[in-house]
């Protein structure tokens, strides 16, 4: 019986801290995600700055956009289906994707990134605008085939259609 306590002892021990563990590890997560924010927010003003760029808009996301040739009508909602022509870039400039009457949902669960998801909708059809897109909006710590790990992007977009 001394055996059966004694092992259930040293597995509620064992237990308790994998989990103390894991918050630790949540904890470096967040902080390191708000690190790298502050990181990216930094780097996008620092492009303004060189880019000479005064008219961009920060939103509650982190997202800034430029309204470039404001379009008429109505405005695209998450539940809008959008057709674009767009050109995406590496801050340095480095072009890695264009597209044209490229159609997508804005949905949450629609396969885009969060930061056209939440940028996409402050402008109207005919519009074009310029989406300066912090890393954790895009693709976050994971590389892609052009875009290095932890990137802010610009999208150029035009939307041509709404539906």
């Amino acid at each position: 019986m001394k055996k059966y306590l004694l092992l259930l002892f040293v597995a509620v021990i064992g237990i308790s801290s994998c989990k103390k563990s894991s918050d630790d590890t949540s904890a470096t997560d967040a902080a390191t995600a708000a690190a790298q924010a502050q990181t990216d927010d930094a780097t996008i003003k620092a492009y303004f700055a060189t880019n000479n760029i005064t008219d961009a808009v920060k939103d509650a996301s982190g997202l800034y956009y430029e309204v470039v040739t404001p379009g008429t009508g109505a405005y695209p909602t998450a539940a809008s289906v959008v057709t674009v022509n767009y050109t995406g870039a590496l801050l340095d400039g480095t072009v890695f994707d264009t597209g044209l009457s490229f159609q997508t949902g804005l949905s949450a669960n629609a396969n885009i990134i969060q930061g056209w998801k939440n940028g996409i909708p402050h402008i109207n059809l005919s519009g074009r605008i310029k989406l300066f897109i912090p890393s954790a909006l895009a693709y976050g710590t994971t590389a892609q085939t052009k875009i290095p790990a932890n990137s802010c992007l610009v999208f150029t977009i035009d939307l041509i259609k709404l539906n």
